[in-house]
């Protein structure tokens, strides 16, 4: 089978969000499904010059947007078996920013039209396109519009994730014919409009021959208005096409007995040790070293779908409780003041790192004892499959991919790896925790919960599996 899996982001290369860690992840575990997948991205100026010395140029066109015919340069890499290609233009991607930019819209119309030509170019044919999210949204759409004049699209199919429905792709209409070289006839209801403008990932779900969510909760969710964001009547017209698939993590990014960013190395055999990385993140934020206290992290986009306000609410609250507190993470700068001004309130319970840095994040998972995800809206979430790895209990909501991956903790059996609460709710939340802090004390109950944890597998082997499913029924309508 061959597939073409085009993303905006993927890491190592470059990172903002989970997005990459799929993207980074997932082709090279589909690898190992005998399957040649070949990985798209854009050519961003950010990437380090560690990737881009053993990058080769290996050709170039020009995709012509209306009357633009802009230069498409193709560089390559090879890493952990799969191919990866690299669309160059500096115009469109020398930018201090990945997104957010004023002409994002033409950016990643350049982008997803270069992606459906790349494969002309390349002389591979691909059975199957997988796009993701509202960046390559417009590739289903141009494939199809290819097909008509063009045999070489007729039997590719598409596929089209989506991470984060609220990020969309909104621009004004006139993008669609004047810059992304499309007819009229696809701004209707049924189509991209959406309101008085163009919806790129609406184009996604109407045009792909199939389309899925990150967990299997969230790909429900979205049916009803308060997940749709707007898009759950088109969504619910293509449900016989929708399916969830959790995500997994790479064990060979995410693992304790193996970690090169942590303190003291461990495994389930030798969990003991992962007191030693407590007090190394006491030591690093200037906290009270404390073996016995229980330390509570988040690592986070400091934003309002993360449940920041119902932290804010009971944070007093909690932090009069014999607990130490550490953030990690940018965001919204009524956020990041919340936990600056929460730091100077509390300097010996209370540390905020408002930056963010991918090997503190690394001791935060293993030094940290709960790891708290209140979110309102959570299509996956990947911090919660993480910290299980690393033996640091999660307390989440039961919502989106944080409910179909966390069992909550039975305090009469003794099962699941991880607490839970139902409503967007404070003091549901603080309840939780305290929960938590009650059976933490008790330190054989807590330990076993640790190895209940750490045992959960998260790993992409089986979801790896379930997009090798995905693609055979695309390929068999």
């Amino acid at each position: 089978m061959k597939i073409l899996y085009a993303a905006s982001e993927a890491a190592p290369f470059i990172k903002t969000g989970g997005l990459a860690d799929v993207a980074g992840s997932l082709p090279i575990a589909l690898r190992k499904n005998d399957c040649d997948i070949r990985v798209v991205m854009p050519l961003y100026s950010t990437i380090s010059p560690e990737y881009r010395k053993d990058m080769e140029k290996i050709g170039e066109f020009y995709v012509s947007l209306n009357w633009r015919n802009q230069y498409a340069g193709i560089f390559f890499l090879e890493r952990q078996g799969v191919k990866y290609y690299f669309i160059d233009n500096e115009y469109y991607f020398k930018r201090d920013n990945i997104y957010g930019e004023f002409d994002d819209g033409e950016r990643f119309s350049f982008f997803s039209k270069a992606v459906t030509l790349l494969p002309r170019v390349l002389s591979f044919k691909p059975d199957i396109i997988h796009v993701n999210d509202w960046h390559t949204g417009l590739v289903p759409l141009y494939v199809r519009d290819f097909a008509k004049g063009d045999p070489f699209y007729e039997e590719i199919k598409t596929v089209f994730t989506i991470h984060n429905l609220k990020y969309q792709g909104v621009f004004p209409n006139i993008v669609l014919d004047e810059v992304a070289g499309l007819s009229r006839e696809y701004y209707c209801e049924e189509g991209l409009k959406f309101y008085d403008n163009i919806n790129f990932m609406k184009s996604g779900i109407v045009y792909s021959d199939r389309f899925n969510t990150v967990s299997n909760t969230y790909a429900k969710e979205i049916q009803y208005p308060f997940f749709g964001e707007g898009l759950e009547g088109i969504i619910k017209k293509h449900e016989y096409k929708l399916t969830g698939i959790v995500n997994g993590i790479d064990y060979n990014v995410y693992s304790p007995d193996i970690d090169e960013n942590i303190s003291k190395n461990y495994d389930i055999s030798t969990i003991e040790d992962k007191g030693e990385n407590k007090i190394a993140l006491q030591r690093k934020y200037n906290l009270p070293i404390n073996g016995d206290i229980p330390v509570i992290a988040m690592v986070s986009r400091l934003v309002s779908m993360k449940g920041l306000d119902i932290v804010r609410y009971i944070m007093d609250e909690l932090l009069q409780e014999d607990i130490q507190f550490i953030v990690l993470g940018t965001g919204d700068r009524e956020y990041e003041d919340m936990f600056r001004y929460f730091q100077g309130k509390y300097p010996d319970r209370m540390a905020a790192r408002i930056y963010f840095n991918e090997g503190e994040a690394h001791m935060i998972y293993a030094g940290a004892d709960i790891f708290v995800m209140p979110s309102m809206i959570e299509p996956c979430g990947i911090s919660q499959l993480i910290s299980l790895k690393y033996g640091t209990i999660p307390i989440v909501r039961e919502i989106g991919g944080l409910k179909d991956t966390i069992i909550p903790y039975n305090r009469y059996t003794g099962e699941g790896n991880g607490f839970s609460f139902a409503n967007f709710n404070a003091h549901e939340l603080l309840f939780t925790i305290r929960d938590a802090l009650k059976l933490y004390k008790d330190r054989k109950k807590w330990e076993k919960l640790m190895i209940q944890a750490m045992k959960s597998k998260n790993d992409w082997e089986e979801s790896s599996k379930k997009y090798m499913e995905l693609y055979g029924d695309v390929l068999a309508d």
